[in-house]
């Protein structure tokens, strides 16, 4: 049998090829007239035209901007001041996403709606994107008039040439101090505190607390005013965890996690009070008073 196959298997490929060897050659027969006509005819094939390398006079080429980038040395001090500036407000646009975190009620807003998520007993939902978004947007929306003053009395002046960058950054400070101090007008303990660090004389107006003072001390108060938030939100939860954990141990179900029995009446109480609403008017209500 396989002899027979071999023999079968030569045959055919002698037949292929004895057929290839006879395409060849008609081929060889037939295209050599075609090439001396197409020599012979510009125009070859019937209806083809002359093709040609060379543009229309109406078409105008791509025009393609020269970049030139010259380093000369300042003439003045003026222009040593305005590079420095410059400089100065280049570094502070690359800390602006630090500064809309640490000098807004963004920091507060993010930790509570971590603690609830914590105290719900979630793992993945909601996303921590998603969090972090509503308390961008929420923080938009309460900073939204300090921002408006920020932009009316530093940045239009500023455009208009009517102050320069030094005013405008002094301009700009006034909106977001006022915001800061207002949050600590009930609790200024950690103003005194970095005062008292520093070897500084006690204030009396809020023009005699400087900004390297304030802003650590924004900081503190909103970190610590969260976690309060964060207590009181563990609280009722925590009771939910206690009764449930108890009654499984009493029915002698100690292997089974207490947490997987009482996230879907956490959350259940959380839907049916409406828990979103109520922490979100209440953050509001905390920044806003």
């Amino acid at each position: 049998m396989r002899v027979a196959a071999k023999f079968f298997q030569r045959k055919i490929f002698s037949r292929f090829f004895a057929f290839a060897v006879f395409i060849l050659i008609c081929s060889s027969q037939i295209f050599p007239q075609d090439a001396m006509r197409a020599a012979d005819d510009p125009n070859f094939p019937q209806g083809s035209s002359r093709g040609t390398m060379q543009m229309e006079g109406d078409v105008n080429p791509v025009q393609i901007p020269n970049i030139d980038i010259s380093i000369t040395r300042p003439e003045s001090g003026e222009e040593v001041a305005f590079s420095v500036q410059l400089l100065v407000l280049l570094t502070l646009l690359t800390l602006a996403p630090s500064l809309l975190i640490l000098l807004t009620c963004f920091l507060r807003f993010s930790i509570v709606l971590d603690f609830i998520k914590r105290a719900l007993s979630l793992q993945q939902v909601p996303p921590t994107s998603v969090l972090n978004g509503i308390a961008f947007f929420m923080t938009l929306f309460v900073m939204w008039p300090t921002f408006t003053n920020i932009y009316d009395s530093a940045f239009v002046p500023m455009r208009d040439g009517e102050i320069g960058i030094q005013e405008a950054f002094e301009s700009a400070q006034k909106p977001i101090r006022y915001f800061m101090y207002s949050q600590m007008a009930d609790d200024t303990s950690y103003i005194e505190m970095f005062m008292g660090m520093g070897n500084m004389e006690r204030p009396n107006t809020l023009e005699d607390v400087p900004t390297h003072v304030l802003v650590p001390s924004y900081i503190l108060h909103e970190l610590t005013v969260a976690f309060k938030i964060g207590i009181y939100l563990y609280i009722p939860f925590i009771i939910i965890d206690m009764v449930v954990a108890s009654i499984l141990m009493s029915m002698g179900m100690m292997m089974l996690p207490p947490v997987q029995i009482s996230m879907p009446f956490k959350l259940m109480l959380f839907v049916l009070v409406d828990g979103w609403g109520i922490l979100t008017r209440q953050l509001f209500i905390s920044v806003l008073r």
